[in-house]
């Protein structure tokens, strides 16, 4: 069984389901997950944890994405994107310094109100399904982050920006936000997403592309292991005599694990806060972990045990 993830390049009319039921026929396993819807017309990075790698899906879903879109003003939609029913068609009179600071003036925190078209459930509900029935819910704001926004062209009525943002935000309602502070409206035209987290659209394969991978041999070649999404963290090895308890995922006294690769004169034994990998006295990862100073242990916070 393959355990990781791989890079997948969703192309347009699949659903991010539609990617995982392809995943499971070209890698021959059961166990596959995704990391984050994106709709059918959308297009871009979505990776695709297999195995133990599965246990990353809520992981890499917490992590910051990067998309390139093209805003159409002047023109509203029941979906907040091209695809919806047009509601209403209005001039575009501003000027492209007025869009530009419409834009960027969303940087930053923002409370932002789920699309009706969303999988979000209320009251056990999806969205979607109340909206194609006709029924509109009134939905709270949730707060999501702007993290970088960037113009990059700009033909009024188009407008293709780049935007970095958290988890939760919805790069459509963002689109249709805008056009509302310009008071000509807005819809989505297009969006694919170019990474998620370090994983990025230049190294992403398309499901064909994995099939001729696969029937040359090399799946595990484009396989991202599960320990390569946490290589910023501090890599400890337990002593050897602590094997079995990293094994059952128990927490490891802090004097049972060392700094790999640390000064032998100086002591091995480090306090590490915030997330650690924690491996084996032979270096085979096996979780995450994080220090707790009240118990002077490491506690588990996720394991990756087959």
């Amino acid at each position: 069984m393959l355990n990781g993830i791989i890079n997948v390049y969703k192309e347009p009319g699949f659903t991010s389901h539609d990617v995982v039921a392809k995943m499971r026929g070209i890698c021959g396993q059961k166990k596959i997950g995704h990391t984050g819807t994106l709709d059918p017309a959308a297009v871009g990075v979505l990776p695709v944890c297999l195995g133990t790698g599965t246990k990353l899906c809520d992981m890499l879903a917490d992590k910051d994405k990067e998309y390139v879109t093209e805003l159409l003003l002047g023109v509203v939609t029941d979906t907040q994107d091209t695809t919806g029913t047009e509601l209403e068609r209005r001039p575009v009179t501003v000027s492209g310094e007025e869009v530009r600071r419409a834009a960027l003036s969303f940087l930053g925190p923002y409370d932002q109100v789920p699309p009706m078209y969303s999988a979000l459930k209320v009251n056990g509900k999806k969205l979607y399904e109340l909206a194609r029935a006709g029924v509109e819910v009134e939905r709270a704001a949730r707060r999501v982050e702007i993290l970088e926004l960037e113009i990059l062209e700009m033909e009024l009525p188009v407008v293709r920006m780049r935007v970095v943002c958290s988890k939760g935000t919805y790069i459509r309602t963002l689109c249709a936000d805008i056009g509302e502070k310009l008071g000509c409206g807005g819809t989505m035209r297009s969006l694919e997403r170019t990474r998620v987290g370090n994983f990025r659209k230049e190294e992403a394969l398309t499901l064909a592309q994995l099939e001729e991978v696969r029937d040359k041999g090399g799946l595990e070649r484009v396989l991202c292991p599960v320990e390569k999404v946490f290589e910023d963290k501090p890599r400890l090895r337990v002593r050897p005599e602590a094997d079995k308890m990293l094994r059952n995922g128990n927490p490891v006294p802090l004097e049972a694990a060392e700094t790999e690769g640390a000064d032998e004169e100086g002591p091995r034994e480090k306090r590490h806060d915030g997330w650690v990998r924690m491996c084996t006295s032979r270096g085979e990862f096996l979780g995450i972990y994080e220090y707790s100073p009240q118990s002077r242990r490491y506690q588990p916070v996720k394991m990756f045990i087959g």
